[in-house]
């Protein structure tokens, strides 16, 4: 893919998350794969709504090298991981999307998916071992939560990966993951109290203090 035309995409997936509320101000980074040695990703500490597509950074997935003046993201190593480990992924997107990262708070594994949310997300979605964000710790334990052909996985209080062939792709499993985790938590407080909470504040509240 040429260069451009990657930057543009990343570009235009930050405007679509942030719309979504899947991300917000300069949490959370995308990528987009080049070719087999490199991707652009999202720079460190930009928000997303005063970014422009020049400020896209290219990156070599062998040893983390990039193009420019502007630095990329601190998570770069764990796009590059996933990227080495799964060749038919080529757009990768972590954030910090409310429901996910309240699962991914309790460090649960979210199982019980339905047909409609397996067929995008696989069997479960596994919660990857706590890790320091930009470590090869991290970068590992993700790409461990990814294998078996997942397209989504929550870092230990740190949000959620979802990754896809296209951007398009990543992007639908980014949506999917936030109403497969919802599912999840709701089930959660309806099994333990026996009944349905009254607002999103309280089911959160109490899933974080009575999670099994």
């Amino acid at each position: 893919m040429e260069l451009s035309q990657a930057r543009d995409i990343v570009y235009q997936a930050g405007l679509d998350l942030v719309k979504e509320g899947l991300v917000a101000r300069t949490w959370g980074n995308i990528s987009l794969r080049l070719d087999d040695h490199s991707f652009v990703i999202t720079p460190s500490g930009r928000n997303y709504e005063t970014l422009t597509a020049e400020e896209i950074v290219a990156v070599r997935i062998n040893d983390l090298t990039h193009q420019g003046d502007v630095k990329p993201s601190s998570e770069k190593g764990m796009h590059a991981e996933v990227y080495r480990r799964r060749p038919e992924i080529n757009a990768v997107v972590h954030t910090h999307q409310r429901h996910a990262s309240t699962v991914a708070a309790a460090r649960k594994e979210v199982t019980g998916l339905s047909e409609d949310h397996a067929r995008l997300l696989g069997k479960s979605v596994r919660c990857a071992a706590y890790a320091l964000p930009g470590t090869k710790k991290l970068m590992k334990a993700a790409g461990q939560a990814l294998e078996e052909g997942r397209h989504a996985a929550l870092l230990a209080n740190h949000g959620a990966l979802c990754v896809g062939s296209t951007m398009e792709a990543a992007f639908r499993v980014a949506l999917e993951l936030e109403g497969a985790c919802e599912s999840f938590i709701a089930e959660a407080f309806a099994r333990h109290y026996g009944t349905r909470a009254s607002t999103m504040e309280e089911m959160h509240a109490c899933y974080l203090t009575t999670a099994p």
